[in-house]
């Protein structure tokens, strides 16, 4: 069973303003199945956005090696969940990532939790992309990196073009990736299914 987070400030507030978006949707927020919505909202909200109170750039320098490799390390398929700035639906997929050390790596499980600070903050798949690949630029100062996050958008999904099918990719890389044979190498790795 999973510890009850723990919930910044404001949280009281935000429910109250979740009551009142309630009553403005036409909702009576005194019945009996909407009575504890509000709050649970609002837990939710922090819990989707506690990406704004962590530091990714800590998170990697807290498990940083001293280590004599420079081949390419490939965390892939890393599942995420984001919420997008324009709608504040959900957007979700994979990221993969790599880096080709210049003398330090880092613990594998902290490439993830880099994943999930960027997506706990409300996104583009653009943006996120990007940040991830700068976190680790600035923090490992690597040879190189590339990221690829695959997603699908809820935006896409339930309103507007409704899509149901699309995927959205997006890549960013630097330094030994800005090579087609590097960039092309990872590609192969991430999407070969043996």
């Amino acid at each position: 069973m999973n510890p009850e987070p723990e919930y910044r400030e404001g949280l009281d507030e935000l429910a109250a303003h979740y009551k009142e978006v309630l009553t403005l949707l036409g909702e009576d927020p005194e019945r009996e199945g909407l009575l504890k919505t509000p709050m649970r909202v609002a837990k939710a909200m922090q819990v989707l956005t506690q990406g704004y109170s962590m530091d990714a750039h800590e998170i990697l320098r807290s498990a940083l090696f001293k280590e004599n490799y420079s081949q390419m390390v490939i965390v892939k398929d890393i599942d995420f969940f984001s919420l997008c700035e324009h709608h504040m639906l959900p957007f979700y997929g994979k990221a993969h990532v790599a880096y080709i050390p210049n003398g330090y790596i880092t613990g594998l499980s902290k490439i993830a939790r880099v994943v999930d600070i960027y997506a706990h903050r409300l996104q583009v798949q653009e943006r996120m992309t990007l940040q991830i690949k700068e976190c680790i630029e600035q923090t490992l100062h690597p040879l190189g990196v590339m990221v690829v996050v695959e997603a699908r958008h809820m935006c896409m999904q339930m309103r507007g073009v409704e899509k149901q099918n699309s995927i959205t990719t997006t890549s960013d890389f630097s330094g030994a990736f800005n090579q087609a044979k590097t960039r092309q190498e990872f590609m192969n790795l991430i999407h070969n299914n043996s």
